[in-house]
């Protein structure tokens, strides 16, 4: 059963390394080798720890943080959803982007956007959103990525 709270600044590194054996394990062949090592190189302290004063989720397995997910209010978008490979294909992803969807319509959203790698587009997709034309995500570390941009109107 996954539990989802708040992140506080002491999950910084914890769910950086997350996101980096996420992006390691599951974008193998959506994105060149070089490309995913420069994406998940550096530590949590190059620019992803501001990122949990903001709506930052760890999801948690008997307390144990094993996904990530945040929703940016102002810009209405959806991001950061990362599950560790041990743990993929049990539901958590989903239950994370619900989770993500609640809290958005709570908040007053009608709609949400995100950015999808490659390989996940299917997933979102299956999900309800809706968006197929590739474009680049210019990452704050100066990377950029191949991405498919995609929204979901909220019922």
């Amino acid at each position: 059963m996954l539990t989802i709270r708040p992140a506080t600044s002491a999950d910084a590194q914890v769910a950086y390394d997350i996101r980096r054996e996420a992006v390691r394990h599951h974008c193998i062949g959506a994105y060149p080798a070089e490309q995913m090592l420069a994406w998940t190189a550096g530590t949590a302290e190059d620019g992803y720890a501001s990122l949990m004063a903001s709506h930052f989720y760890m999801g948690c397995i008997e307390g144990e943080p094993v996904a990530t997910g945040m929703l940016d209010v102002n810009a209405r978008e959806i991001g950061a959803i990362f599950v560790l490979p041990g743990y993929m294909q049990q539901g958590l992803g989903k239950q994370m982007l619900a989770f993500l969807e609640a809290l958005a319509r709570n908040l007053g959203l009608a709609q949400v956007n995100l950015d999808a790698t490659l390989n996940a587009a299917a997933f979102y997709r299956q999900c309800g959103y809706v968006g197929e034309a590739t474009a680049l995500y210019h990452s704050p570390r100066g990377i950029d990525l191949a991405c498919v941009p995609m929204t979901k109107v909220l019922v």
